[in-house]
């Protein structure tokens, strides 16, 4: 079973149209004990990290995103809630992946937020298997004003004035900037990749 945490996100809809494309069920929740025993957990999430984090925690989930030890997949801002802390507000995170996440600069001639198609770019040594049979430079659609640094724990970045990262993995816990359930094939190969991993995910 796949639980999809009911974040108030705006893209949870296409998420669960996606799985289900990919021949998956999933069940939106914010029921702790749900989320809790799933086989796989997906954070969604569009908008403002101080609103994002503060439903969560009147949820009760924060505490309980931080105990999962499934595969976990952040997409979005949804992501960007797995580090931990962003300078919107500056808000502390769930912490589960260093780093703070920052503002794009207008000041650098961007246009802010960063939206439409851009490239991924591997990083590290070897290739996480949610880029199994992703071509390098595969462009994905991208919808964000924030964005994390690139880390150890960066599986692919992107630039857009900056390089930043685009998927992160740190043990169960991943994450795509983008949004793969409207990334065409290639977001739908990541997701599958993600739906294919082991129940202990990858350290």
């Amino acid at each position: 079973m796949i639980a999809i945490i009911d974040s108030g996100g705006a893209n949870i809809a296409s998420v669960r149209f996606a799985l289900e494309r990919l021949g998956v069920d999933s069940v939106l929740t914010a029921d702790p004990a749900v989320i809790s025993s799933a086989e796989r957990v997906i954070l969604p999430g569009v908008g403002a990290a101080p609103v994002a984090m503060a439903q969560l925690d009147r949820a009760g989930l924060v505490e309980c995103i931080r105990g999962l030890t499934q595969p976990v997949l952040g997409i979005c801002l949804g992501m960007q809630l797995l580090f931990e802390r962003s300078q919107e507000g500056d808000t502390p995170l769930l912490g589960l992946v260093g780093g703070t996440c920052g503002a794009f600069d207008p000041g650098m001639g961007l246009t802010v937020p960063h939206m439409g198609w851009n490239r991924l770019v591997p990083q590290g040594e070897g290739r996480h298997p949610l880029l199994a049979g992703v071509e390098d430079g595969a462009h994905v659609y991208f919808v964000h004003s924030y964005a994390a640094p690139v880390s150890a724990d960066t599986v692919a970045s992107c630039n857009y004035g900056v390089d930043f990262t685009a998927l992160v993995a740190r043990g169960n816990f991943m994450g795509a900037q983008f949004h793969p359930e409207r990334s065409g094939p290639v977001g739908a190969r990541i997701l599958g990749n993600f739906l294919a991993l082991p129940a202990g995910g990858k350290g």
